[in-house]
């Protein structure tokens, strides 16, 4: 005597969606989030070599801290999700070289919320920070 549940697969598709479909959500926020912050992380990084190339034409460590700072300030709002506000810029000598001027921008994204995602997946830290190093006098 065959079974009529057997043969009846009318609700497969829903089980294997009920199965399947969170994983997938999980994935499409991960890549989402991600990827904000890839770009997030590489505008911090193009700000802190804008900085450092403006950087150059100092002809003291003062000039060229406050060049680095304007120069990064000019710059910031034209990368996408970047907000002046969040930047913090530090200019220096680098202690074990004379000839080197390094510039370092952290960046506190706090503000684009994806902290609220780390009880779904491993996020990484919400201050990005990046540092360039230019030689003094360009070359």
């Amino acid at each position: 005597m065959t079974r009529p549940f057997q043969r009846d697969d009318k609700g497969a598709a829903a089980v294997e969606f009920a199965i399947l479909g969170s994983v997938f959500v999980v994935m499409l926020i991960g890549i989402l989030a991600y990827g904000i912050y890839f770009t997030v992380a590489h505008g911090v990084q193009q700000v802190a070599a804008e900085a450092a190339r403006a950087a150059v034409g100092g002809l003291s460590d003062g000039e060229r801290a406050a060049l680095a700072e304007s120069r990064a300030r000019e710059v910031v709002e034209t990368y996408p999700f970047l907000q002046g506000a969040h930047l913090t810029i530090a200019s220096q000598a680098v202690a074990g070289d004379a000839d080197l001027f390094e510039v370092t921008v952290t960046y506190d994204a706090t503000h684009l919320g994806l902290s609220a995602f780390t009880n779904l997946l491993p996020m990484p830290p919400d201050a990005i920070s990046r540092t360039s190093i230019v030689r003094r006098g360009g070359w």
